[in-house]
C-alpha cells in the first residue's frame, strides 16, 4: 500500500529538493510513498496571493490567515487523513511518533511560517502538533522534511532490508545504537573489538547489547529509565 504524503508550505520547492534523493527518492520511485508538495498560496483568494496579515493587538511578525488555511486543509483532508502542524509549541518529535505516523494512509504536514497561524485554524484543523526540539526555525519546511524522512524510512520496503531499522537509536527498546566497524581490522593503531571478529553470533549480540547500554548511559542517561521500565 502506498502512503500518500502532502507537505503544505509557502516554499514547496524547498521540501521537494530535500525529499527527492537517496532512500526517500527511491521510495517514491517504488511507489512506497507518494509525496505532493502543496503551495499554500494556491488557496489565496486575491491576485496577490496573500496568505498573511498583522496580528490583532499588535506585535512583531505576521500570521497566516484562517481563511486560506481552512480552504487548503478542507480541500486536502480525507476521512483517513492525519493532519500535523509543524510548530515550536508542539510535542517533541520522537522515533515512537515517527512509527505511529508511518501507519497513516494519508499524512498531511502543514508548515508554520512567520509568527504562526490564526488560533482558530490551530484549534479546528489539526490532529497533532510536532516540534523537532526547543529551538525556532525560519519556517516549518526543514522540520516537516525531517519528519517525513523519519517516517518514510520506516515504511515496508523503503530501506530494502526492513530489519535495518530494528536496532537503530531510539528503536523499540529506547537505547542508542551500538558502535559500528568495517575493514581494515586495524587502523592507525586502533583495532576492531575482538568480539566482532569472533564469528560467534551470541558473543557479538551480547557485545552489541552491552555497548548500547554503555553508550546510552554516557550520552543519554534519560533514556535508561525508559529502557528499564519497558
Amino acid at each position: 500500500m502506498t502512503m500518500h504524503l502532502d507537505i503544505v508550505s509557502l516554499f514547496p520547492e524547498m521540501s521537494q529538493a530535500l525529499l527527492s534523493q537517496s532512500i526517500i527518492g527511491r521510495a517514491q520511485r517504488k511507489s512506497i510513498v507518494s509525496i505532493r508538495h502543496v503551495n499554500l498560496r494556491d488557496y489565496a483568494e486575491d491576485e496577490r496571493r496573500t496568505v498573511d496579515d498583522e496580528p490583532f493587538g499588535g506585535g512583531a511578525g505576521m500570521l497566516l490567515q484562517p481563511e486560506v488555511v481552512f480552504k487548503c486543509l478542507e480541500d486536502l483532508r480525507r476521512p483517513e487523513s492525519r493532519v500535523v502542524l509543524m510548530c515550536p509549541q508542539g510535542r517533541r518529535f520522537t522515533q515512537a511518533i515517527a512509527a505511529s505516523l508511518s501507519k497513516a494512509e494519508h499524512l498531511i504536514l502543514f508548515c508554520g511560517h512567520y509568527e504562526g497561524l490564526d488560533e482558530r485554524a490551530r484549534q479546528c484543523l489539526f490532529d497533532d502538533e510536532i516540534s523537532l526540539g526547543d529551538f525556532v526555525l525560519t519556517n516549518g519546511i526543514l522540520a516537516a522534511s525531517a519528519v517525513a524522512d523519519a517516517v518514510i524510512r520506516l515504511l515496508p520496503g523503503a530501506l530494502g532490508d526492513d530489519a535495518s531499522s530494528d536496532e537503530e537509536s531510539f528503536s523499540d527498546d529506547a537505547l542508542l545504537e551500538y558502535p559500528h566497524y568495517t575493514r581494515p581490522a586495524r587502523f592507525n593503531g586502533m583495532e576492531v573489538p575482538g568480539s566482532l571478529l569472533s564469528g560467534n553470533h551470541s558473543e557479538i549480540e551480547n557485545w552489541r547489547k552491552e555497548q548500547r547500554l554503555i553508550r546510552t548511559a554516557a550520552r543519554r542517561p534519560d533514556l535508561l529509565s525508559l529502557y528499564f521500565e519497558s
